[in-house]
């Protein structure tokens, strides 16, 4: 909104009002906002929190502190989504594609997140919302992402721009804008990977809808495996909220330089007008994460629940699609696929020896991954597979998984160059 107001008066010759065209000055104005709005309002939402009694309900699974935790304040991710909302409807082109779709996808995911912990909360139904509607709202939104990016004709790319350096000189020179299935793969010379070739066996006049129907799959696929992935990361103080801010970091680097003609041309990728927007909303996303985290940071005065959590997955998902990075995700978000893939590794361990062995066995000593941490190790027949044996502090745990995401961050802004 105010964009638009300072854009008219831009018009008029007002001093200063030209700020708002520069992307760096919107992005740290979003950045400044989320944070003060997310530092400044968080305190009146958990007193909110506390006085309605909306408190966590905490299972005693014998984790160091565990017990400590009952009656924290939950479904704090109502700070992180205003913190959000507020700065992108004040400093963000409201007309641009990219940011409608940010906004349905926080307002989607945040809404599901919502009723989920309503459930738990007011309901006293530990289960929440069922795993089946979860699924079947992450695929909605992946739909609607997936054909909004085909139908959209503000949605588009230029195929890979390239330098040509001569005299000192630097000429841009890059294809017509087209609506692309490409995306960018780390490691490799030719860095991007069409959908087209995987239905390179269907017939030339239905070719172009198959891609489509590909990538409308993926989309559903990265939205519901990312979403899922930040809601196992959210069981230690701070863990998803750091996780995610580190994240945005990455992702807010990548939409710069894939919006900018020189910058993509230089890495060698895509360039995709109108994405520098993103940019705006990866500052307020960073902003409230870490504001977030004064108040969730160990030990932690509210938990983001799932309003919070579900939301952070379902932004970074969307996030990646739309500037074709969506296959950097696993080293982006290595944390949460290896949480998510620590958990889906112990429950096929354990039905596969119990079906075998009649008793269950288990690789972890508990899952997600960071529990594992937390818990004292077993003797026995899987003592070897589950060290180490002593408890880590849990501050510690996520303070080295902030650490493993920085770097994991580092190496996916690396992949750009290391072909």
């Amino acid at each position: 909104m105010l964009y638009y107001l300072f854009d008219y008066l831009a018009q008029l010759d007002f001093p200063g009002a030209g700020l708002f065209h520069y992307i760096s000055f919107r992005s740290a104005m979003a950045l400044i906002l989320s944070l003060g709005i997310s530092t400044i309002i968080g305190k009146s939402i958990i007193d909110w929190l506390q006085k309605k009694q909306i408190g966590e309900t905490i299972r005693n699974l014998g984790l160091e502190g565990q017990m400590q935790k009952k009656g924290t304040p939950t479904m704090g991710g109502i700070i992180i989504i205003v913190a959000i909302l507020v700065p992108i409807l004040l400093l963000a082109r409201l007309s641009n594609t990219y940011i409608i779709l940010m906004l349905i996808t926080t307002v989607w995911l945040g809404t599901l997140g919502f009723i989920d912990d309503y459930t738990k909360v007011f309901r006293k139904n530990k289960d929440g919302v069922s795993g089946k509607m979860k699924i079947v709202a992450q695929i909605g939104l992946g739909l609607i992402v997936g054909l909004t990016l085909y139908l959209s004709p503000d949605a588009v790319m230029r195929e890979n721009v390239k330098v040509i350096k001569a005299d000192h000189n630097v000429e841009v020179a890059y294809s017509s804008t087209v609506k692309s299935t490409q995306t960018t793969i780390p490691f490799v010379k030719n860095n991007n990977l069409d959908y087209r070739n995987f239905v390179s066996f269907v017939p030339i006049k239905y070719r172009t809808a198959a891609t489509w129907a590909i990538f409308v799959l993926m989309a559903i696929l990265v939205v519901t495996a990312v979403s899922n992935g930040a809601n196992l990361t959210d069981g230690l103080d701070g863990l998803a909220a750091g996780s995610s801010a580190i994240i945005g970091v990455a992702l807010g680097i990548l939409a710069y330089v894939s919006s900018n003609i020189e910058y993509s041309a230089y890495l060698s990728i895509m360039y995709i007008p109108g994405g520098e927007e993103l940019v705006v909303f990866a500052f307020a996303f960073i902003g409230a994460c870490i504001g977030f985290l004064w108040y969730n940071a160990f030990p932690a005065q509210v938990f983001m629940g799932d309003t919070g959590s579900l939301t952070l997955g379902g932004i970074i998902a969307v996030f990646a699609i739309i500037i074709h990075k969506e296959l950097l995700l696993p080293i982006l978000c290595g944390v949460f696929f290896v949480e998510s893939l620590s958990v889906i590794i112990q429950t096929s361990y354990f039905k596969w020896t119990k079906k075998r062995t009649g008793t269950g066995r288990r690789i972890f000593k508990m899952t997600p991954l960071h529990h594992h941490f937390q818990k004292a190790g077993n003797s026995g027949i899987d003592a070897l597979l589950q060290r180490p044996f002593a408890v880590i502090p849990e501050s510690k745990i996520t303070v080295r998984f902030w650490l493993i995401g920085i770097l994991l961050a580092v190496l996916t802004l690396a992949t750009l160059k290391m072909r």
